[in-house]
């Protein structure tokens, strides 16, 4: 776990993408959130996830990025300038998929849908709906393209607003909550597809989350937030749930397998150390057994 900001492991030397720095914001209702403590970046290339309860924050801070909310103190950049103020210059940069995402499938059709925003941004019809075509085959919802978006399932909702986020083929995709609605296959899928557009696109990717066990299929580094805002830690999956006590203290339960390793390092400092995969969990602890023996 580290609680600083220098480093972010093997993405440390590439280009900065995201920044916030102690920022606050305080709602009509009173309400203040104050994304303070350590600095959150993400870099080109990475996939950050943000955990936090609810209240924490976290939509907070994706609104800022996306430059829905002007910061009432501190400063966040996105590819070097204020979203808030620069968003028409860096938007096209930009695919978004937000929670409700009802709000944002407004088009008589699927394929119409995921094709506003090349239509939007002046292209071709032939060349808007190519896009449109792409991106709703790179989801897996070809088949969806003449179909009402109203009519359909809220896990195929969220893929035609995933497909239409891509459509632009962004630098930057800002993704709340991602996983509701969808079955285990589609999950599958989608944490495989953001794989391969962070590591064959150089897309950055910042996704918040409460599906606690997709970080570490998901994320190259996470930052939880504590209620109020405060970005309390930061660190690689093995280091953020090598430490669930700490996690506690932000009502944040880590995936079982990582509790389970750290309660047994408590028990034995010679036990392995954390596995987040059923996979390397039977590879650690059977090599660990054959120590003992």
């Amino acid at each position: 776990m580290r609680h600083h900001t220098h480093d972010r492991g093997r993405l440390a030397g590439a280009e900065e993408v995201v920044r916030i720095s102690c920022v606050r914001h305080t709602y009509e209702d009173g309400t203040s959130v104050h994304l303070c403590g350590l600095d959150f970046l993400a870099h080109r290339g990475a996939r950050v996830a943000v955990l936090g309860p609810n209240g924490s924050g976290k939509t907070t801070m994706l609104y800022h990025i996306l430059g829905l909310l002007k910061p009432q103190e501190g400063q966040v950049t996105v590819f070097g300038v204020s979203p808030s103020e620069e968003w028409p210059t860096i938007r096209r940069h930009i695919g978004v998929m937000l929670q409700n995402v009802d709000e944002q499938l407004l088009a008589p059709t699927v394929i119409d849908d995921v094709a506003f925003s090349p239509r939007q941004y002046g292209l071709p019809e032939t060349e808007a709906r190519e896009r449109a075509e792409r991106a709703l085959a790179l989801v897996g919802i070809g088949h969806l393209a003449d179909r009402v978006p109203h009519n359909l399932s809220g896990g195929e909702k969220r893929k035609v607003a995933l497909a239409g986020a891509l459509a632009m083929d962004p630098e930057l995709l800002v993704l709340d909550e991602p996983f509701e609605g969808l079955d285990p296959t589609s999950r599958g899928s989608l944490l495989d597809l953001m794989s391969d557009l962070a590591r064959e696109r150089g897309m950055t990717i910042i996704m918040s989350t409460h599906d606690i066990n997709s970080v570490p299929e998901f994320a190259d580094y996470a930052y939880v937030l504590s209620p109020g805002g405060k970005i309390a830690m930061y660190g690689t999956p093995e280091e953020l749930f090598a430490a669930p006590d700490a996690l506690a203290t932000s009502n944040i339960e880590p995936p079982i397998l990582a509790e389970l390793f750290a309660r047994l390092r408590e028990r034995d400092a010679g036990a392995p150390p954390p596995a987040l995969s059923v996979a390397d969990a039977v590879d650690a602890l059977a090599e660990w057994k054959g120590q003992a023996d």
